[in-house]
């Protein structure tokens, strides 16, 4: 038995995280860590790596017992992590990025001779050519999930561990990932992988563990269960898969609220499409579609090339994000770590920071104030915990993603138009049910226009009053959530179905929704 845990608990002041956790990963096994956000997955993650110290508890390491360790430590004990955020340098090379840390010498020397073909060696196994003297910059998404593995495998690991791999990933990446982690599970290897979808679980995993309020709820060989029996050990108040809604006729105005005229940004486009009021209009892309980049340039965080934004009517040049926030534009970023959350701020802070200037009076912050709008806005969103002095850094990363939202959900009479860039990326089935009612609100009670971009096909269904297909910079179909299935839109986003011709024009494609 490669890792063992027993009776693992760890509090954050009053807060139990992990309530005596026990786990088990045998030799040559994919053991799935499920739970929601907040359930303790990462903590114990962390405690694995020695990168957090648990109170009480024991793991085991091959044969080796350890009340704790550090991340050296840990390392030496044979485990391995590879996190959702990628440890790359882009500017070093692939070969110089494998032996980051533990590079090899000849002398007083690093021998590069030898990293590159133990590198070469290392990426061989996935049967992909990569060339180990590119810088990793220049390498996909996919590519460079590979080299953080190769350089977990040349440490020679009893146990790697895998945080939510495929976040970053397209569909077509995520199965090459998971064929790769079948090959190296049939080689003996000990794997525990971190995973939020259902799919990923399901297709590769041995046995899944899922924990809840820092307990483990669930054990059980995958062969044995369900999606519905997980799903429900998960969040036994969602009890099933979040479902398409169903719009109710005639709650969409007719006029535009935004409108994209071919806009090209970042070599995406050129793009058209109108976004109506009180409209959600879900943009589906996979990884490479160009879906943020989009977004981003409507914002004014990226350079539009050529084309035209009408906002109200009106025409809108995004030469800023405080341009578009003038315009009554807010954006919610894809990636909530380095685009949204200021992580050693409060929670108060983080989701107010936009709008101190205009609550302000005499330059002198009204306390008061402001957590009474944090108090309103914390109860829309269901936050977790829903104190204005935690720091963001102790949220999940459901919770997280709700005080992003939360940002502009408390300047709601300033805001018409509202961009989300995978809302739900990394965060569990009950938080997203949370969001998706939130969203729904927005639009259809409090007449907010939204577009949404994401690669989730689920979620496209379970939201969009309309759906747009980009694929390579292109809108190749626009259809109805009715004529949708989701084998049927990743058919399309990969161009597996083909448009009919007689309905293509030079920005967009419509299928027929019969």
């Amino acid at each position: 038995m490669p890792a063992s845990v027993r009776g693992l608990t760890k509090s954050f002041g009053a807060r139990p995280v992990l309530d005596g956790v026990d786990l088990d990963i045998s030799d040559g096994e994919i053991h799935a860590l499920l739970g929601p956000n907040g359930s303790g997955k990462s903590t114990l993650i962390r405690c694995l790596s020695g990168a957090t110290r648990p109170d009480n508890g024991t793991i085991a390491i091959g044969e080796t017992e350890h009340r704790e360790f550090t991340p050296r430590e840990a390392i030496a004990a044979g485990t391995a992590v590879i996190y959702q955020s990628f440890s790359l340098v882009p500017t070093l090379t692939v070969a110089e990025n494998v032996f980051l840390g533990d590079e090899q010498v000849n002398g007083f020397r690093i021998d590069h001779a030898v990293q590159i073909a133990e590198a070469q060696r290392l990426l061989e196994q996935f049967g992909r050519s990569i060339r180990v003297d590119l810088p990793v910059g220049r390498l996909s998404a996919g590519d460079r999930q590979l080299v953080e593995i190769a350089k977990a495998l040349h440490r020679r690991p009893k146990l790697l561990i895998l945080d939510e791999p495929t976040a970053a990933l397209g569909e077509q990446e995520a199965e090459q990932l998971g064929a790769h982690l079948l090959r190296l599970r049939n080689d003996g290897l000990a794997i525990l992988y971190v995973t939020h979808l259902l799919g990923e679980v399901f297709a590769i995993a041995d046995r899944v563990t899922v924990l809840r309020d820092g307990l483990v709820v669930l054990v059980d060989e995958v062969a044995k269960l369900t999606p519905a029996v997980v799903i429900d050990a998960i969040s036994p108040a969602s009890g099933q898969r979040v479902e398409a809604h169903t719009r109710e006729a005639g709650t969409s105005d007719a006029s535009v609220a935004l409108e994209l005229r071919e806009v090209i940004v970042d070599g995406v486009g050129p793009v058209s499409l109108s976004l109506h009021h009180r409209e959600i209009l879900v943009v589906f892309g996979l990884l490479g579609s160009g879906r943020t980049e989009l977004l981003e340039g409507i914002y004014g965080a990226r350079h539009i090339g050529s084309g035209s934004v009408v906002v109200g009517g009106r025409g809108f040049k995004a030469a800023s994000p405080s341009a578009a926030l003038r315009a009554g534009i807010a954006l919610v970023a894809g990636d909530r770590i380095r685009q949204s959350i200021f992580d050693k701020m409060s929670t108060l802070d983080n989701m107010l920071l936009p709008h101190f200037g205009r609550l302000s009076r005499w330059f002198t912050r009204q306390v008061r104030t402001e957590r009474s709008i944090f108090r309103e806005t914390a109860k829309d969103l269901r936050l977790r915990p829903d104190r204005p002095d935690v720091r963001a850094w102790t949220l999940s990363g459901g919770n997280q993603q709700k005080l992003a939202v939360g940002r502009w959900l408390s300047a709601l009479e300033h805001i018409d138009v509202l961009l989300m860039d995978e809302p739900t990326q990394g965060i569990d089935v009950g938080a997203r049910r949370d969001l998706y009612e939130l969203v729904r609100r927005l639009a259809h009670e409090d007449g907010k226009s939204i577009l949404i971009t994401s690669s989730d096909p689920e979620e496209t269904l379970s939201l969009a009053d309309r759906v747009l297909v980009l694929r390579r910079g292109r809108i190749v179909a626009e259809l109805a959530p009715t004529a949708l299935s989701e084998q049927r839109i990743l058919s399309i986003a990969h161009g597996a179905e083909s448009i009919p011709e007689a309905n293509a024009g030079p920005a967009a494609a419509s299928v027929p929704t019969q």
